[in-house]
């Protein structure tokens, strides 16, 4: 199989900053699949018979496969991941003023680490709905200016000077301006989308750091970007699919991106939607199979459910399980819990284990601390809700949901590789 040469820091680091917003990963991701010879496809519509490159976007999530040389009864190998990050967004009246300042009203979404976007220059992205007659149509919008600061107190004001204490609800609101009177955000952000005020029915917006994306560290050793968690996945994932679309195999190669994660996943288009369940019969059905046939082929499928891992912190490895080190630079993790936030089990970790042996990168494998509270992912989920083997894995990072993330260089290219090997594995 060929590897996924095209895979890099850089590339890492060009599709973040393209892609702020899950609506905008979509966009990015849509852009290089087109690019590659897939076809987008309309829920709304009969979906094409004929074997091919095919993908569907939901909102803020996104699947994709290939079927241009498997049967119709073939079995799925599918990478999973999700497009959204901890943010703070935009309330539905955002427009306050306090001691002579212009205020935007924001709050966290996820688990936000909300020390680290206190004093950033933030900028604003997401989705728009506007009226187009008698209809509303979606806009994407972006605006990459630094508008938006949440300032820190300064140290002499504070109670201990030991540490930062936040509130959500008071203390990650932005400033944007002077005045004693409220200046419509709405308004600015519409004209900055080249759309009328009130033909805006409903938005979801988002902050963003506005610093680009960086290779770091003496030896241009790191990524430092945000978002990471789990852009990472989303750049990797796309890339071993398209490696996969271009080698023969008997499975069908699949890329689902869900958004919605770090809030549950329980939306239209998270997780627990019906999305990936149904886009899989639709492939099957579209190619004359019948229930039988898309159960079959469910029944012989795997998920590598991607996400990102934990490196061992250098300067506080004591919050890590002993003798499972995780190295940046060190290769894919898999990722196991007994407790089942993660859905590893034997099969699923044997499938990447021997994934990760084709194309000759190393494995690592995490446990969390038994008493400290695990995060999951889409894994567990995706199992529940599809009957389908899963193994939840990632590549290595640091400071995962800050503002600003870091994880290796050389763990891009090994991730993208060992995603490849799985979703089209040799006999």
């Amino acid at each position: 199989m060929t590897l996924t040469t095209w895979t890099n820091a850089e590339g890492l680091c060009d599709f973040v900053d393209a892609s702020p917003s899950p609506f905008h990963v979509c966009a990015t991701a849509s852009a290089a699949l087109l690019a590659s010879g897939f076809v987008r496809v309309d829920e709304t519509q009969s979906w094409p018979s004929e074997p091919g490159r095919y993908f569907v976007v939901r909102g803020g999530s996104l699947i994709a496969w290939s079927t241009e040389s498997v049967s119709r009864t073939a079995p799925f190998r599918i990478v999973g991941g999700h497009t959204d990050s901890p943010n703070l967004r935009v309330k539905q009246h955002p427009d306050r003023v306090a001691a002579g300042w212009r205020i935007v009203a924001l709050e966290p979404y996820g688990g936000a680490w909300l020390n680290s976007w206190l004093d950033r220059d933030l900028g604003v992205s997401g989705r728009l709905s506007v009226r187009r007659g008698a209809v509303a149509e979606d806009v994407l919008v972006r605006v990459d200016d630094p508008v938006l600061r949440v300032p820190q107190l300064a140290i002499h004001l504070s109670e201990d000077r030991k540490g930062v204490h936040l509130d959500p609800q008071r203390h990650v609101d932005a400033v944007w301006g002077l005045g004693d009177t409220p200046r419509s955000f709405l308004a600015y952000i519409a004209d900055r989308a080249e759309v009328a005020p009130d033909d805006v029915l409903g938005f979801e917006l988002m902050t963003h750091d506005c610093a680009p994306s960086r290779v770091t560290g003496v030896d241009s050793e790191f990524v430092s970007a945000p978002r990471l968690d789990n852009q990472g996945t989303c750049y990797a994932g796309m890339h071993a699919l398209l490696a996969a679309a271009d080698a023969p195999g008997d499975f069908v190669p699949v890329l689902a991106l869900f958004d919605h994660e770090e809030v549950g996943s329980m939306s239209e288009r998270g997780a627990f939607s019906d999305l990936l369940n149904s886009v899989l019969e639709r492939i099957v059905l579209a190619r004359g199979g019948g229930r039988e046939e898309y159960l079959r082929a469910k029944a012989g499928s795997l998920v590598a459910s991607g996400d990102m891992a934990h490196a061992t912190h250098p300067t506080q490895p004591e919050r890590h399980e002993p003798l499972h080190r995780i190295a940046l630079g060190g290769g894919p993790v898999l990722k196991v819990n007994q407790n089942l936030r993660y859905a590893s089990d034997s099969r699923g970790e044997a499938a990447f284990a021997l994934a990760c042996a084709q194309v000759g990168v190393p494995l690592q494998r995490y446990v969390h601390r038994a008493d400290l509270p695990c995060g999951s992912t889409i894994g567990p989920i995706t199992a529940s809700r599809t009957g389908i083997t899963t193994v939840d894995v990632g590549a290595p990072q640091l400071a995962m949901h800050s503002a600003r993330e870091i994880m290796g260089a050389a763990d891009i290219r090994m991730y993208s590789d060992a995603l490849a090997a799985f979703l089209s594995p040799e006999d």
